[in-house]
């Protein structure tokens, strides 16, 4: 705990001391039924699952806690869920610790609403209700508590919890839900409850690992399609995950639900994928290039949709990709949409992708500045980018760090600098 901050550390000791206070009400236990639950509690900590989310795992232990919450009451519960001290997982001692405090109380705080709203023992239809509000009582209380140590360890990282808190909530509730069938089945096969129903946990992880495994995949595809673009043209190195990452912004901003976040920035990552068909000499020529040059760069989104069109998890992102060059007025290419006929995904790509070539260098010319890309986004508003889009970003830009990335070498001496950049080869 010595390079924890003395807040951290402090809060630490206090769950510790508030879990040893709560497991000290347990009154007498069927120990049976608590050997085996801890069994079940260690043995599915160590079958976590993802819920596509990058940095946490939902451990599928909840559901022998919340079997103790119907089988053992509160204390019991808190007992059970102390079980995390000895998670085969390998956890530095004090998260081990902290953790095992903090299920402890999780348990017996949702041990408390499932007692008073369903006294008595054994399970019945009657105790469904009590037991839903318990275990929802159990993920706030967990999740009340993470926030609060992230708080005070890493700030940084509350952002990102509350950002998946959906998929994280979902995991919980829906694993939660285990410790119902096993308490309704403890009446009819006793010890053998927990085991019967290992078989649809052990389904349900192996499931979950499958889709996470899947994502891994979709995510490696992208990165070396990506790598292959910026192989071509050290200048335009980083610039994928960098529009990918402003049409988020872009996107969250404007509130598209987490499935249309997650294809925008799928799009952002491959919208200029198809300039693996644009000639290398084309693409790091010093200065503007010539009309014929220009005309093959203007192929590059048709080559990006030959080249991904058939990736089935694409699906919105493909629009994004072909149409990501088009203008509000009509004068884009492609085709020359006009307005909305452009797909929403294109007119977000378009202001992302046109920020970051302002503020990137160039072989023909060195970057601008945030201040100049901004004022640049303003001027073309309406013209060439759809307003909402520009004001959204502008939004998200004024609360998020954009970095600029470092300058590669000097660009020629011989280079002609462009008057606008949406104008360039880049975009």
């Amino acid at each position: 705990m010595a390079k924890l901050p003395l807040e951290a550390r402090v809060y630490i000791a206090a769950t510790v001391v508030l879990a040893c206070a709560v497991i000290a009400t347990a009154g007498p236990i069927e120990w049976d039924v608590y050997a085996m639950l801890a069994i079940l509690f260690v043995g599915c900590d160590a079958m976590s699952a993802q819920f596509g989310v990058d940095r946490a795992k939902v451990s599928m232990s909840y559901a022998a806690t919340l079997a103790a919450v119907v089988l053992l009451g509160p204390g019991g519960a808190a007992l059970v869920a102390a079980s995390a001290i000895a998670t085969p997982q390998p956890v530095p001692p004090v998260k081990r610790l902290f953790n095992a405090a903090q299920f402890a109380v999780c348990g017996w705080t949702s041990g408390l609403v499932f007692e008073a709203l369903a006294p008595g023992a054994g399970f019945g239809a009657r105790q469904i209700v009590p037991f839903a509000l318990a275990l929802g009582v159990f993920v706030v209380v967990n999740l009340t508590l993470i926030t609060g140590v992230l708080l005070l360890t890493e700030p940084s990282a509350v952002r990102d919890l509350f950002g998946e808190i959906g998929a994280l909530c979902a995991g919980c509730l829906g694993f939660g839900w285990f410790g119902l069938l096993i308490a309704a089945a403890w009446d009819l096969i006793g010890l053998a409850a927990p085991v019967l129903v290992l078989l649809p946990l052990f389904i349900a992880t192996w499931a979950m690992a499958q889709v996470a495994e899947q994502k891994a995949a979709q995510e490696a595809t992208l990165a070396v399609l990506c790598q292959a673009v910026e192989t071509k043209d050290p200048y335009t190195r980083g610039h994928s995950e960098r529009v990918s990452r402003g049409s988020v912004m872009i996107a969250e901003e404007l509130g598209l639900s987490s499935a249309r976040v997650e294809a925008i920035r799928f799009a952002g990552m491959l919208h200029d994928v198809g300039k693996l068909g644009v000639s290398t000499k084309v693409l790091q020529k010093d200065g503007k290039p010539t009309d014929r040059e220009f005309a093959e760069i203007q192929l590059h989104p048709m080559r990006g949709l030959e080249i991904v069109g058939r990736i089935d998890f694409l699906d919105e992102a493909l629009g994004g990709i072909m149409h990501h060059h088009e203008r509000l007025d009509g004068r884009g290419y492609p085709l020359g949409l006009v307005g909305d006929e452009i797909p929403e995904f294109a007119r977000i790509i378009g202001v992302a992708d046109t920020f970051d070539a302002i503020t990137s260098t160039r072989s023909y010319r060195r970057a601008r500045s945030i201040e100049e890309g901004v004022a640049e986004l303003r001027r073309c508003s309406g013209t060439e980018f759809d307003p909402a889009m520009v004001e959204a970003f502008l939004r998200a830009l004024a609360v998020r760090k954009w970095e600029q990335p470092p300058d590669p070498p000097a660009p020629s001496p011989s280079a002609i600098p462009s008057p606008r950049d949406h104008d360039d080869p880049e975009p």
